[in-house]
């Protein structure tokens, strides 16, 4: 069987700018070096009420994941294995990441700590924070 180097989509280099080059070549240097860990994808939003954070984490149980909100410093850490359980079977290619990970935020003060929650369902975890209404900056009108 022979093995052929996979090439993404849209990867050739005249389609990319600069900054996507240097991210993609510093990003698949250290991956090489740093198998034990890896980096999941965040989307962090604001709202009127509420800041928004979602980590896609699949294949992970709930059970291995932790948040964590401590002085204004939201940390979303946990690990996904790496499952070599089958006899006789070689594997080509390993495209998913395992290892450990580990994302920290800080918080703008106008936050309610006591209002986090997190939900885990399909491979995302959201995160939801509301914003404290004493700590909103507020337009003042002047008379």
């Amino acid at each position: 069987m022979a093995l052929i180097k996979y090439n993404r989509p849209g990867s050739d280099l005249f389609s990319k700018n600069f900054n996507e080059i240097v991210d993609e070549f510093f990003n698949n240097a250290t991956s090489n070096y740093r198998r034990d860990s890896f980096m999941p994808s965040v989307d962090v939003s604001e709202t009127d009420t509420q800041f928004e954070v979602s980590v896609e984490l699949p294949g992970l149980k709930k059970e291995d994941i932790h948040v964590d909100l401590e002085k204004g410093r939201l940390t979303i850490s946990g690990e996904r294995k790496f499952k070599n359980e089958e006899e006789g079977k070689n594997f080509h290619r390993v495209e998913t990441q395992y290892g450990k990970f580990s994302r920290s935020f800080f918080l703008p003060d106008s936050i309610d700590e006591e209002s986090i929650a997190a939900k885990y369902e399909d491979g995302i975890l959201n995160i939801t924070i509301n914003k404290s209404d004493e700590k909103v900056k507020k337009q003042i009108e002047i008379a």
